[in-house]
């Protein structure tokens, strides 16, 4: 064997090693779905005070309320997470991932414990979603309720959820033109859940 020969060797072996050290690096980098899935489920079991941020004149009563939200139901395919806004304890945000991604739809009951004529709403995260904020566009089923039941001004609705553990901050977001809502909560001091609302189906 040459000098040559001799020298390419570690050279090779080096690069090899590099190679599967870098892969093994990158193997273990969790997707974006998986990340922002993670940081919603280390939440689970717990409530969490929060307020509006935004200034829509649309959102006065929401302001002047008491808003908490309960991180309380999660599996692998779901999390279910009520929200609510004084005594007002219709809504629920439901996370879903499955083949086709991250889902978002928003529940609503009526006191009694049946479902509202809007709800299901929602859509599956975009493509330029992160570990820490999910976008989620209306989808075409959301659309044709939204429609059927005269809102089609929500048909461009896109929601968000932020989760941002370094800052205690979950955020959930709608926008459309013209209209911006924004709740953000203090993960950093859970509270006391409150009672839910019993499913009559």
């Amino acid at each position: 064997m040459g000098r040559s020969q001799s020298r390419l060797r570690p050279m090779l072996l080096r690069s090899c090693l590099g190679g599967l050290a870098a892969l093994s690096v990158s193997s273990c980098t969790p997707s974006p779905e998986a990340e922002f899935w993670k940081r919603v489920s280390v939440l689970c079991g717990q409530a969490f005070e929060g307020e509006v941020v935004s200034e829509d004149a649309a959102d006065a009563d929401w302001r002047s309320e008491r808003i908490v939200m309960h991180v309380r139901d999660c599996s692998k395919s779901a999390i279910r997470i009520p929200l609510s806004v004084g005594e007002d304890r219709s809504r629920t945000w439901v996370l879903t991932r499955g083949p086709d991604g991250l889902g978002l739809h928003h529940e609503h009951r009526h006191a009694d414990g049946s479902l509202d004529a809007v709800t299901g709403y929602g859509g599956t995260a975009a493509d330029y979603s992160s570990g820490s904020r999910q976008n989620f566009p209306a989808d075409e089923a959301t659309k044709a309720l939204f429609d059927q039941e005269g809102i089609p001004v929500s048909k461009d609705n896109i929601w968000a959820i932020e989760v941002r553990p370094a800052h205690t901050l979950f955020a959930y977001e709608l926008e459309r033109p013209e209209r911006f809502f924004r709740l953000e909560f203090n993960t950093s001091n859970p509270v006391m859940p409150p009672e839910p609302v019993a499913a009559a189906d």
